[in-house]
């Protein structure tokens, strides 16, 4: 399926593109984040805590404007031409 791919801050520079349009086989998100830091070695670790079993950090990933953490989390299903926003959190003073 394909995916808009929306990334912000330090995830923008990772990638260094602001958006990309991805092909995957993902079904949900979990499995789409994996591939991403797979992709994007910069990337790795920043998207998926190291057991798999959340976000990483405070990372904010959205689907079609909605927190994923409000659905399913990282099983949040996937959808042709969802759009995915990958927000790092951004601290500062």
């Amino acid at each position: 399926m394909q995916l808009e791919c929306v990334f912000f801050g330090p995830f923008r520079d990772a990638v260094g593109t602001k958006t990309v349009h991805y092909e995957t086989t993902a079904e949900a998100v979990g499995d789409l984040l994996r591939e991403l830091e797979a992709e994007f070695s910069e990337l790795d670790g920043e998207l998926v805590a190291a057991d798999g079993s959340e976000l990483a950090g405070d990372t904010v990933v959205t689907l079609d404007k909605r927190n994923v953490t409000h659905i399913d989390g990282l099983d949040t299903r996937l959808r042709e031409d969802a759009v995915i926003r990958l927000v790092p959190s951004v601290y500062g003073g």
